[in-house]
């Protein structure tokens, strides 16, 4: 039997509650993925060794391992939230399907997907949104072949550690031949609650043969106190499908947030992301897409922007494993303070996946001297009749312009905003959402550092 280190007993504890607690409707093979699941977590732990450990080389997340974090692992009876206090904190339209959960668990409450029309548990042909709890109980067929099949738990301890507390979380399963389904909008809320605590959200997405659907995941915070939040997303995009995605990271100065997100799309089929980080004291972004048919497509973009002493980490991987495939990567992050940034790009062209064309872009604007980003764009082709490109770079307001801009009488903090928000807007007007576009240059026009932090060589 595999002994728990002393440092994982909140966790052992907390597992042991949840496998006691856990109900006579949940399919059996729930039970076994989740142990083996924990037990994958013991032998790996938390990726604290970071030499010899490429990804997690230049991320330490030994502020998360030293501090214990227990699970709530029901939402119990203290929700006074109404859907208004959402809306202030993350995008929300009366329109969309509304889906809300608390510390990972679903709030039907405050929620507004039966008023999209969406039923939570419709019928097998229809679509099904909602909450992934009730499909295990009601209806686990829909969700057996895919839940926990795609991120690996093999070589990721906080994969692992997520697929063990596996309980509730989100479910959008979107049939063949569906185009009109409304905007499916996951907002994972962290309550406030004194202690700190860790949460789990589980997010599955199933876009069925020439399917199309648009989902958003925000995770937010109510809490100014330091918490963890331990996420993963599973999407499949079936032959012809097309999934529009956005990822929201606003969680509390105080937050550590780890993300994991696989996409195994089909031939011909569509995978456009937005990805938009400005909250957590460390952030981790770990995407991962894999072109698993010909003729597939994937447009992954993002955004963050980091200041005081945050740390965010996007580690990004395309795998091409067919032929004439499609990729786009183009992030773009904003560095201020003493910040710091990680951005891990690795394109893979396995041998037989002829005709693929690859770009892949990272352009980093640092406005402190005392910023640091580490950028590590990479290329890894097996396959001779291929178009592949990458790059990344690093740099400073241009003094030339922003000479320019003063000269035409704009005081120091108009010029270098509006350079700021320029230089972001090439990754902001790709949203497609016009609601979201809106929302995020809102989002961004709020965040932009103002004239105490002037541009290097300003004055």
């Amino acid at each position: 039997m595999t002994q728990t280190p002393t440092r994982y007993d909140v966790y052992q504890s907390s597992y042991q509650t949840l496998e006691a607690s856990r109900g006579t409707a949940e399919p059996p093979w729930l039970g076994q993925l989740r142990e083996q699941a924990w037990s994958r977590f013991l032998e790996l732990g938390f990726p604290t060794a970071r030499r010899g450990n490429e990804a997690w080389k230049y991320t330490n997340v030994a502020p998360i391992a030293r501090v214990d974090f227990p699970h709530p692992l029901t939402l119990g009876n203290e929700n006074t939230l109404t859907p208004d206090s959402i809306k202030g904190i993350a995008p929300w339209q009366e329109d969309w399907a509304n889906l809300v959960f608390l510390d990972g668990h679903y709030a039907p409450e405050i929620s507004s997907a039966l008023s999209s029309g969406l039923a939570s548990n419709g019928s097998v042909n229809g679509p099904q949104v909602g909450s992934l709890k009730a499909f295990l109980e009601t209806n686990p067929a829909a969700v057996e072949p895919h839940l926990g099949q795609h991120v690996s738990v093999a070589e990721d301890g906080f994969a692992a550690l997520n697929t063990a507390f596996l309980q509730d979380g989100a479910a959008v399963v979107i049939p063949a031949n569906r185009d009109d389904i409304p905007v499916v909008n996951l907002v994972f809320v962290t309550t406030d609650r004194e202690q700190p605590r860790v949460t789990y959200p589980r997010t599955l997405v199933v876009a069925g043969v020439n399917a199309q659907v648009t989902v958003i995941e925000s995770y937010v915070s109510l809490s100014s106190a330091r918490y963890f939040t331990n996420a993963v997303t599973e999407i499949v995009v079936e032959d012809g499908a097309s999934v529009e995605h956005y990822r929201l990271l606003l969680e509390s100065p105080e937050a550590f947030h780890v993300g994991t997100s696989k996409v195994v799309q089909g031939q011909d089929s569509s995978f456009t992301s937005m990805a938009f980080a400005r909250g957590a004291a460390l952030g981790r972004n770990d995407f991962q897409v894999l072109l698993d048919a010909p003729g597939a497509f994937c447009s992954l973009n993002g955004l963050y922007l980091t200041s005081g002493t945050q740390h965010m980490d996007n580690l990004i991987n395309i795998d091409h494993a067919k032929p004439h495939g499609t990729s786009r990567l183009f992030y773009k992050g904003i560095l201020d303070d003493r910040s710091k940034a990680v951005f891990g790009g690795t394109v893979l062209v396995r041998e037989n996946a002829q005709k693929t064309d690859a770009q892949q872009t990272d352009k980093n604007l640092i406005l402190s001297d005392r910023a640091e980003i580490d950028s590590k764009p990479s290329l890894l082709i097996y396959a001779d009749d291929v178009k592949c490109a990458h790059g990344a770079t690093a740099g400073n307001i241009d003094q030339d312009t922003l000479f320019y801009m003063r000269s035409r009488g704009l005081d120091p903090e108009t010029a270098s905003r509006m350079l700021v928000h320029a230089f972001a807007s090439e990754i902001i007007e790709k949203v497609q959402l016009e609601p979201m576009r809106e929302y995020l240059d809102h989002l961004f026009a709020e965040t932009i550092p103002g004239a105490s932090l002037l541009p290097l060589g300003g004055d």
